[in-house]
């Protein structure tokens, strides 16, 4: 059996989505329309947030926030060195410097103890990475930001439809942001993101920023940036939204299996620590990455590995005089991801642990 790493073209959904699209075309309207109004509308619905704003991008969904709280030149935001390097990108695209601070060793999303030891008197707010699908620990992040009074803006981008004690992620902070990259558990055919917040004041600056900080036609009130979620793609998650809690919930029924099946192999896995887990990805940690890639490619099973760098290490980074994080660069050596998305049958994902048993240094 060969055991693809994911499966992005429409499944159940296909006839839905293939509506979409036609409904799209037919109109003849293409760039925030009606199509993209409805989806903030379901999306916010769906997230418990009162807002929705949809953006190009996911990077850019990180990025506007931080731009509508003036954050900007001279000013730090703390994140976490364990993540897609859009995280802190997004960051330097606002102007501002991200910070890292190391990640807890269990849990993989950053640590409040190293947050607290890294503010300083610029330090403007922290953004956290609900990385993999599980929320970052909300609560004693909530804590710190108010002791210090700084923002909060989320980085949902892996995570979407998870809680964190209960609370859906992105409604925590001031705002929290979603990516639509096709590999997200909600996944456009294309690009796309979106920012949900609870703040009226703040979605409209969000809605005017995106668009070139326009106030009306040809009158801009502000610099903006050109970051609109099209009706195309809006139309296309509308058609798949309805899907997503059915979708999470397979998702939760393979982690499941996996962690029973996974128990005293080679490989450790990361422990759930909040119901609300998702499960965008799912991530084992061995010190023989390698010969457990080449053992698992061997029978027929793809994995990647999110992420090989940390991003402090990144040579994009560099100019930030970023701080080393040694934890997340160990487990940056270490983590593998295997299959993990709502079309893998139980078949395979027993063949998936079956092969990982096998496996010997």
């Amino acid at each position: 059996m060969t055991v693809r790493f994911n499966a992005l073209a429409p499944g159940e959904d296909a006839a839905a989505v293939r509506a979409a699209i036609d409904r799209v075309v037919a109109s003849g309207w293409f760039i925030l329309g009606p199509e993209v109004e409805a989806f903030e509308a379901e999306f916010a619905a769906a997230c418990g947030a009162r807002h929705a704003v949809g953006v190009g991008s996911g990077t850019d969904a990180i990025t506007l926030p931080l731009r509508a709280l003036d954050i900007g030149p001279g000013d730090e935001v703390i994140t976490s060195p364990l993540s897609a390097a859009y995280s802190a990108l997004a960051i330097m695209m606002a102007g501002a410097r991200p910070v890292f601070a190391d990640i807890d060793p269990q849990r993989l999303t950053i640590d409040p103890d190293t947050i607290a030891a890294a503010i300083t008197p610029r330090t403007r707010a922290i953004l956290p990475v609900h990385l993999y699908g599980q929320a970052a620990d909300m609560a004693a992040i909530e804590r710190i930001a108010s002791r210090h009074n700084i923002a909060i803006v989320e980085d949902a981008c892996q995570a979407h439809l998870a809680t964190s004690d209960g609370r859906p992620v992105g409604t925590v902070g001031v705002a929290g942001a979603f990516s639509f990259y096709p590999t997200k558990n909600l996944g456009a055919l294309g690009d796309g993101g979106a920012i949900v917040t609870n703040d009226s004041a703040l979605a409209a600056r969000l809605r005017r920023l995106r668009n070139g900080g326009q106030t009306t036609r040809y009158h801009h009130e502000e610099p903006g940036a050109n970051s609109r979620l099209d009706e195309m793609q809006a139309a296309i998650l509308r058609a798949r939204l309805p899907h997503l809690r059915g979708w999470t919930k397979r998702r939760r029924e393979i982690a499941r299996r996996y962690r029973d099946g996974l128990t005293g192999t080679a490989v450790s896995v990361p422990p759930e620590f909040d119901a609300g887990h998702v499960y965008h990805l799912f991530p084992v940690l061995t010190s023989e990455r390698a010969g457990l890639q080449a053992h698992l490619a061997d029978r027929g099973v793809e994995t990647l590995i999110h992420y090989p760098i940390a991003i402090p290490q990144q040579p994009a980074l560099r100019d930030t005089s970023p701080a080393m994080c040694p934890v997340a660069a160990r487990v940056c050596a270490e983590v593998l991801s295997l299959p993990i998305y709502p079309a893998l049958s139980d078949e395979a994902v027993t063949a998936v642990v079956e092969a990982v048993a096998t496996f010997r240094s």
